[in-house]
Formats: C-alpha cells, sequence, structure tokens
C-alpha cells in the first residue's frame, strides 16, 4: 500500500478543513521522508477505528484510524440504516428518534451536528442538545423522551487528544451484542459504498427542551431523602461538563453548595492540571485534596470529564488534614448497604431486586446482597452488561462506575451516585459517626475485603496472547503461598456468562486472582482479592494488615507471570 497515494485519496473526500490541513501537512512532511510523518501515516491509514464496546473512541485526526468528520458521519449512517432495516414494519422511519448529546472535548459539538446531518438525511428525526452535558443525562433522554437510540460524542476520562462516539438503543442501555457487530456491519457497507459526501444530509433537527434536564435533576434530587445537614463537600469536574449539573442538583437535593475546585470547575479540552483526566490516577484529585484541607470538608466528590463516574475521598482523622481516596469497591459497598438500608426503612420489597457487578469488582456486593435478601448477578467486565439486567436496583464496576437509579439511567451515573454518597456522609455524621466506620462495621459482618489491580503495558500486541497461553497451559496450583481451590478458563462456559478472554483462579482463603487483557489499552491486567475473616473491632487492625500482605505477595507473584 502507498500510504501518501491512499491519504491523497482520503484527502480528496474528506470534507473537513481542519483535518484536511492536518493531512497536507502530514503528506508533505511524509514526501521528505520525515519518519515522524510516515509512522503517523501508517498509523492513521492501515487499520480502522472499530465499532464495538459502545462505539467509537481514538485520537483525533484524519484517516480511518481516527475520529474526525468521515468516520463519524459513517457511523451515523450505519446506525441509521441499522435502525431502519431493524424497526417494525409497520414503523414509518419518520418515527425513528436519535437523542444526540456531546460533550466538552475537542470536535464533540461538530461530530454531534454530523450526526444530526446524517440521521435526519435519513429521515429519522434527530434530537440534540444545544450544549455540552454529561453522559448520564443522554441515558436519561433517551427513556425520557422514548426515543429509538441515543449518541453521546465523548471519550470520556481518556487524553485530551482522544474524543469517541458512543451509542444506546431504545432500552437507554449502552449496546450490547448483537447489535454492535450489526451496525458495525452496515457501517462496513456504507464506507464500501464510496464518499460521505454522497450519504444522504439533512437541514433541519429539533433542539431538545431544557425540561430534560430539569426533569433529570428533578428525579436525581429526589433520590436524597430530606434532612438537615451541615456536611461540607468539596467538589471536582476535572475540567469536564459535570459541573453546574452536579452543583445545582446537590443544593437542590438540600445540601450546602458543594465547594467547587475552581481550577478544574469549568470545562476545557485542553485538561491543564492533570496529566490524565481520569479520577483514578495518581494525582489526579490533589488539587481537591488541597482545597477540602483548607475547608476542614466532610468529603470530597470527583467525577471524570463527562460525569459518568464518581470518585470519592474522606478524612482519615478528626482534624481533616489527612484524606485517602476510596477505592471504587469500597464506594460500591458503602452504596449497597445505603440503599438496601434506604429500601428496608421505605417497606420496599427486595425478593426480585437484583444487585449487580462486574466480574473484577469485589465479591463483597455478593454477600451484602444475599445479607439483605437480594438477587445477585455477576456479569463480564464493561457496564454495558450491567444496564440491561432485569429487575436492577443497584450495579456496579470497581472502575468508579455506579448505577443508583436504573428506572431513569441504566448506566453509569456519576451525578446521583456522588449525591448518594452525600447522603450516606449526611446521616452517619447525624449519627456522631464517618465513612470509616461504616466501612469499619461493614469489615466485621462481611469479613475484610481487599483489592488492588496489577497491569503491564506491552509494546509488543503477540505478548498478550503469550501470557494468557501460559497461564491458560500451566496454571499455578497456588497463588501467594494459598492454595488454588479452582480454576476457571473464561473463554468456556461459566455462570452463564459469555465467553471472554480472561483466567479466574479462586484461592482456599477466600480470595481471587483474575486475569484479562484489557479492552482498550495494549495491557494485561490483573485484578487481586484477598478475604479475611474478623469477629470484632479489636481484631480489626490486623486483620486488615494480613489482607494487605496477602494482596501484596498475590501482587508480587502476578508481575512475575506478566513479566515472563
Amino acid at each position: 500500500m502507498n500510504i501518501i497515494s491512499t491519504a491523497k485519496d482520503w484527502l480528496d473526500a474528506d470534507p473537513h478543513e481542519e483535518t484536511q490541513h492536518q493531512l497536507r501537512m502530514l503528506i508533505e512532511q511524509a514526501g521528505k521522508a520525515d519518519p515522524d510523518a510516515l509512522q503517523e501515516l501508517h498509523d492513521s491509514f492501515s487499520g480502522s477505528l472499530e465499532f464495538g464496546t459502545a462505539g467509537l473512541r481514538g485520537k483525533i485526526g484524519p484517516g480511518p484510524n481516527r475520529m474526525n468528520v468521515v468516520v463519524v458521519a459513517r457511523a451515523a449512517a450505519g446506525l441509521a440504516e441499522y435502525l431502519i432495516a431493524t424497526k417494525d414494519t409497520t414503523t414509518p422511519t419518520a418515527d425513528l428518534s436519535v437523542v444526540i448529546g456531546f460533550d466538552a472535548r475537542h470536535n464533540s459539538e461538530l461530530f454531534a451536528h454530523v450526526s444530526a446531518q446524517i440521521l435526519s438525511g435519513y429521515g429519522i428525526t434527530a434530537q440534540i442538545f444545544d450544549h455540552t452535558v454529561p453522559t448520564p443525562i443522554l441515558a436519561f433522554a433517551i427513556r425520557h423522551l422514548q426515543a429509538s437510540a441515543g449518541v453521546m460524542v465523548t471519550a470520556s476520562h481518556n487524553p485530551p487528544q482522544d474524543n469517541g462516539y458512543k451509542v444506546y438503543l431504545g432500552s437507554g442501555s449502552q449496546i450490547i451484542p448483537p447489535a454492535d457487530t450489526e451496525i458495525s456491519a452496515f457501517i462496513d457497507q456504507v464506507t464500501a459504498r464510496g464518499r460521505v459526501a454522497d450519504l444522504p444530509h439533512g437541514t433541519s433537527w429539533e433542539q431538545i427542551p431544557s425540561s430534560v434536564i430539569t426533569a433529570y435533576q428533578d428525579r436525581t434530587a429526589s433520590l436524597v431523602t430530606p434532612g438537615d445537614t451541615d456536611l461540607t463537600t468539596v467538589y471536582t469536574a476535572m475540567h469536564g461538563v459535570g459541573g453546574e449539573i452536579f452543583t445545582t442538583t446537590a443544593t437542590q437535593a438540600g445540601f450546602a453548595s458543594p465547594i467547587p475546585v475552581e481550577a478544574q470547575f469549568h470545562p476545557d479540552p485542553a485538561f491543564p492540571t492533570v496529566a490524565f483526566p481520569n479520577p483514578e490516577e495518581p494525582g489526579a484529585i490533589d488539587l481537591a485534596l488541597t482545597t477540602a484541607i483548607e475547608h476542614c470538608a466532610d468529603i470530597v466528590i470527583a467525577n471524570d470529564p463527562d460525569a459518568d463516574r464518581c470518585a470519592v475521598a474522606i478524612p482519615l482523622n478528626k482534624e481533616k488534614t489527612s484524606w485517602r481516596m476510596l477505592h471504587g469497591d469500597e464506594v460500591g459497598s458503602l452504596l449497597a448497604t445505603h440503599i438496601a438500608h434506604k429500601r428496608a426503612v421505605q417497606g420496599v420489597t427486595t425478593s426480585d431486586a437484583v444487585f449487580a457487578q462486574s466480574i473484577v469488582s469485589s465479591t463483597q456486593l455478593q454477600s451484602i446482597a444475599h445479607a439483605r435478601g437480594y438477587q445477585y448477578r455477576v456479569t463480564l467486565t464493561g457496564f454495558k452488561w450491567i444496564g440491561p439486567i432485569p429487575d436492577l436496583v443497584f450495579g456496579y464496576e470497581e472502575a468508579l462506575g455506579y448505577c443508583v437509579d436504573p428506572d431513569y439511567v441504566k448506566d453509569k451515573d456519576g451525578i446521583s451516585a456522588g449525591l448518594l454518597m452525600m447522603e450516606l456522609a449526611r446521616d452517619l455524621q447525624k449519627q456522631g459517626k464517618t465513612i470509616l466506620d461504616a466501612l469499619d462495621d461493614m469489615a466485621i459482618e462481611f469479613g475484610v475485603y481487599l483489592t488492588d489491580q496489577v497491569s503491564v503495558r506491552v509494546s509488543d500486541l503477540s505478548a498478550i496472547p503469550r501470557i494468557m497461553l501460559a497461564l491458560r497451559t500451566n496454571p499455578p496450583t497456588d497463588i501467594a503461598g494459598q492454595r488454588v481451590t479452582e480454576f476457571v478458563d473464561l473463554q468456556q462456559s461459566y455462570d452463564g456468562l459469555p465467553l471472554t478472554d480472561g483466567l479466574l483462579f479462586h484461592l482456599d482463603s477466600g480470595g481471587r486472582v483474575i486475569v484479562r487483557p484489557s479492552g482498550t489499552e495494549p495491557k494485561v491486567k490483573v485484578y487481586l482479592q484477598s478475604v479475611v475473616t474478623v469477629t470484632d473491632h479489636a481484631h480489626l487492625p490486623a486483620a486488615r494488615e494480613t489482607a494487605r500482605e496477602q494482596i501484596t505477595a498475590m501482587a508480587t507473584d502476578a508481575r512475575l507471570w506478566l513479566s515472563s
């Protein structure tokens, strides 16, 4: 393949001036044998972004392996043709509708309007927000407006140079098989037919009324039981789009207005104060912690840039000068017990209600569900598997994703999760307790569950199947001195889950190890869990130390596997 010739063909068909200019510069530099330009061209044109887990995501730029107007237009056309092909034969195309939202990343608004043009060109009613919105509001709007599908233009917590295209169907959940592969096939057909200029382009679409956002805020605020509070909350939007919605909804729910981290409150696609706009990353919430110490706050809530994830930090001493961020599994367990308590107070029947989690999240949720009379479900990694579960009351994944109101938002929602964590802190405060006390109480009732993760990034992608094959064909019989009681190859049938590339080791202590390739990065990830039984508060520090020692030893073994 002559990469420069391929790039010139793309240039002729690209309708966007910005990527035209980028590509002209790359072609010119590559023609002078600039190695960086040649590498960029090869990376941009030697493959294509794959439409899969909830849509598309990648670096912005020209070429089929980048996020740009051409790729987005083809995705919108593929979605349109899928909706038309799968609709009831008695339903007019005009009765199909797609709601479209976008965040504040580079080109998000452009990609949203390109989608509206294409969808309306196919005769589908396109409805678009006239300003940036958090992802949970888009998920809410699908069900609220009874739309056929939804599109959210966002790359969530990815680096600044990325953008993405997240697709939902009318249920309000992210797409899952076979819809993802079927939409992908339609996109391939659109691509094979030729130029984007030849796709149908409409000129009219509907603006989504502000009443939809009001309805979301009303519903989310209503999740919090009214009550007096002296809670002081520090909040960071991580340069994303959650700031105004979160703070106004918090005050509507009866809380004092959260203290914003000013340097991170307003949307900024450059994410200037963080190396990586993900609350999980080291240093990402440092400004929030500094602000919390300055204001002697009770809790820190952090959203990622599209506000579908929620991080929580708490003080470790009465002076509130020492803080730590809670692990996603800790927040998941706290929310589960809090929701179960609220429902018990309300007298809600639990027999058919479901608590669910991804397979790599702490199994403490299983103990909580059974103890509180709830059904329990485990899914593959990725929130797209949690949202569609029937009778779901609460679902979470350890990567800071929580669904606390699935009747209205069948996806991660960092805003509603943040409010319920504030409510929990408020309720504990009234009892003279803290979230640390709640964690201690859970440990006494269910055991100390400690989780961690080890991963290795590879430059040679062939290393990933090699590592997995070595563990699959010669699995360890003990891990960190603990006997493996069950080895499960998740490519085989297990607990009704779809087949996936992963390995599960159950340990005689109650601990667990899961190994799987990352779905979005060139990494192999190992998820570690230690479980230590404890019967009273006096022995709790020793039990936690034992759990830490076990996790450290398990991580040492895991690193040996990944380096071999």
